[in-house]
């Protein structure tokens, strides 16, 4: 393949950053767009964080109008969502086809709750419970203050869906980072122009802290975000891990980070033996991965349906936990202090895992093989 000019637009959890920084070295010339990820403060090339109060909104408006003509003449753009920018979706209309009339394709990647997953959610017919359906009851999330604020923001609105309908045939194609994503939008785009590329995480620059034979105290670690703790579960795992600890004085102890910029971030979760990720996911994402890098065991979300879904029958180092079944949490938190002595050896297979799975050379080479594909079906 002849080397691409690609643009990356928006980010989410350093994930286009990190797909960026495989690409280059690769041979790519690659540009990110976005803002940063606001608290995480990933990096970018192009800065598009939009400030509160109307000097920021102005000054962000700005920086849009500033940064257009740097937006053209790419062979690729990947979007890091349908709303890849903080503008009303009438407005964002003219930013997409801007870039669509002057680049060659235009890509989305499938990474956070738009439209089309939100529906799948909700109809509760594809996954058996989500952050909208616990089996066929309404999660805490929707029962909470929380909702109403996030369904405004996020794809309850008519204009919402207007927007969905409009850029999703415009599209080459969508690539998902989880399996719950890609499930969303099946049916939604035809089969051809769509894939699964996974999260990135560069595990070359990711040394490994193994754990080295039976912690006396197992240390677990919990990131929360301030206003998405009952979205992603946060709260009842928090809740569980309060009891652990309690339960088992002297064997275990826990520390609890919020809102940490990225590099900070990661540091701290690298100390940890176990770490606590999302709830209602099927998949282990960002946070999970990242930890299991390290060699840090994940309590988060992996279903059978993952495992089968990306053929991999062997090594299941991470440990599931399922809002459908009461008490479950404690449970498994349970089992691992009870049983801390298997820790080196999950701790070697989360590693080996996300090597095989989840190394950013191997996504970046999902993305390529499924740009040139588009490419070579629709030359411009």
């Amino acid at each position: 393949m002849r080397p691409l000019k690609i643009l990356f637009m928006g980010d989410a959890s350093n994930l286009h950053r990190c797909l960026a920084d495989a690409l280059r070295e690769m041979g790519h010339s690659v540009t990110v767009a976005s803002d940063g990820t606001k608290w995480m403060d990933t990096k970018r090339d192009i800065n598009l964080l939009r400030k509160s109060g109307i000097s920021g909104t102005a000054r962000y408006l700005f920086d849009i109008a500033k940064a257009l003509p740097k937006l053209r003449g790419y062979d690729i753009v990947q979007l890091s969502s349908i709303g890849f920018l903080e503008l009303r979706r009438e407005r964002l209309r003219y930013v997409f086809d801007y870039l669509k009339h002057n680049n060659g394709h235009i890509f989305l990647t499938a990474l956070n709750g738009d439209y089309s997953y939100v529906q799948m959610c909700r109809e509760g017919k594809v996954l058996r419970y989500s952050e909208f359906l616990v089996g066929d009851k309404p999660s805490p999330f929707v029962l909470s203050p929380e909702a109403e604020l996030w369904k405004i923001q996020n794809w309850e609105l008519p204009v919402m869906k207007w927007f969905f309908d409009y850029v999703t045939p415009r599209l080459d194609g969508v690539i998902a980072c989880l399996y719950e994503y890609y499930k969303a939008f099946e049916g939604c785009v035809p089969a051809d122009r769509l894939a699964y590329g996974g999260i990135p995480i560069d595990t070359r620059q990711v040394e490994p802290h193994f754990i080295e034979g039976t912690p006396q105290k197992v240390k677990f670690f919990l990131g929360r975000q301030r206003n998405r703790m009952v979205l992603k579960g946060t709260d009842l795992m928090l809740d569980a891990l309060r009891r652990t600890c309690d339960r088992y004085p002297g064997l275990c102890e826990m520390q609890v980070v919020e809102n940490r910029p990225y590099q900070e971030y990661i540091e701290l979760l690298s100390k940890a033996h176990v770490n606590l990720d999302q709830l209602y996911s099927y998949t282990p994402a960002t946070n999970a991965l990242l930890g299991m890098a390290r060699g840090v065991v994940a309590v988060s979300g992996a279903e059978p349906e993952y495992y089968d879904f990306i053929g991999e029958h062997e090594c299941k180092p991470i440990i599931n936990v399922s809002p459908l079944e009461e008490g479950d949490i404690d449970r498994k938190l349970a089992w691992i202090v009870e049983h801390r002595e298997l820790l080196p050896a999950l701790s070697r297979q989360s590693r080996k895992f996300v090597v095989k799975h989840n190394d950013s050379h191997i996504v970046a080479r999902r993305y390529l093989d499924f740009w040139q594909k588009a490419m070579e079906q629709s030359p411009q």
